[in-house]
């Protein structure tokens, strides 16, 4: 079945404005002729949006700006579709998420757009919280300073921004020993419970030490949900190099020695980037 609909052109292709107004237009004509377009809702597309972001942030990771474009286009869509969606049933428009965005950068941003005075970007953080709070009626403010925090976030990162949050209300460590001292706490009662046989108080444990693990991460400006991404894509890079290796010289792992493996993991640590 087609419906023969006329493909949208931009008036000026070099225009920003003009594509995405006509991207926009793409989006709308969908909605209203293909079925499966149709169809959709915000709930039912929000899981693919959760694996564009991934997709999006692999790409930056990859250095593959010509995927990282391909893939920011994907989000693109995502939030025109949402709004265009959310336009439908009389909730809000593009328009709308564009003017609040637009709002909420001008007032975050005073020593930007106004005459506040800051120091570094701990300083400019620190405002940014403070006008959070400006922006929230007494209707709708936060019971809590975690409520900004998704439970749906990857635990690592949710770990961070738990911590983050609090820091920004002046819980937090302000010795750095005092942060490796927690670890190592944590460490010790972790394998304590793993020694005593009780896996239920070692799994709470271990969680502990993670937690602990990430906070200090986060003392040194380092990302743990980064780190660790980072990690994976290392240690998957290095063992398919394993098996390449195993390939060529028709073995199969299975029958190979944890010797071997390791010999050719090593090989794969000089040859490989990190």
């Amino acid at each position: 079945m087609s419906s023969n609909i006329p493909i949208p052109i931009p008036k000026d292709e070099t225009s920003e404005v003009s594509q995405f107004e006509n991207f926009i237009e793409i989006v709308k004509i969908l909605r209203k002729e293909c079925p499966w377009d149709r169809k959709q809702t915000n709930e039912s597309i929000a899981p693919l949006m959760i694996e564009e972001v991934y997709e999006a942030i692999d790409s930056i990771y990859q250095k593959d700006y010509k995927e990282f474009s391909k893939e920011l286009g994907d989000l693109l869509l995502h939030i025109v579709m949402h709004s265009v969606m959310a336009e439908e049933s009389g909730h809000f428009n593009l328009n709308d998420v564009i003017k609040n965005i637009s709002t909420k950068m001008i007032h975050r941003h005073p020593h930007v757009f106004g005459d506040t005075n800051v120091e570094d970007d701990v300083e400019v953080l620190q405002n940014w919280e403070k006008l959070k709070l400006t922006e929230t009626s007494d209707k709708d403010l936060k019971k809590s300073t975690l409520d900004g925090v998704p439970n749906s976030l990857p635990a690592l990162l949710r770990a961070e921004r738990i911590q983050y949050k609090v820091s920004r209300v002046g819980f937090d460590w302000t010795d750095k020993n005092d942060v490796w001292n927690k670890i190592y706490e944590e460490l010790d009662e972790f394998r304590h419970e793993l020694s005593s046989g009780n896996k239920e108080k070692a799994r709470q444990e271990l969680g502990d030490f993670i937690f602990a693990i990430v906070n200090a991460a986060r003392h040194e400006g380092i990302v743990a949900e980064e780190a660790l991404h980072l990690t994976n894509n290392k240690f998957k890079s290095r063992f398919q190099y394993i098996e390449k290796k195993a390939g060529e010289s028709g073995k199969k792992l299975e029958d190979m020695t944890l010797e071997e493996m390791d010999e050719i993991w090593d090989e794969a640590k000089k040859v490989l980037p990190l």
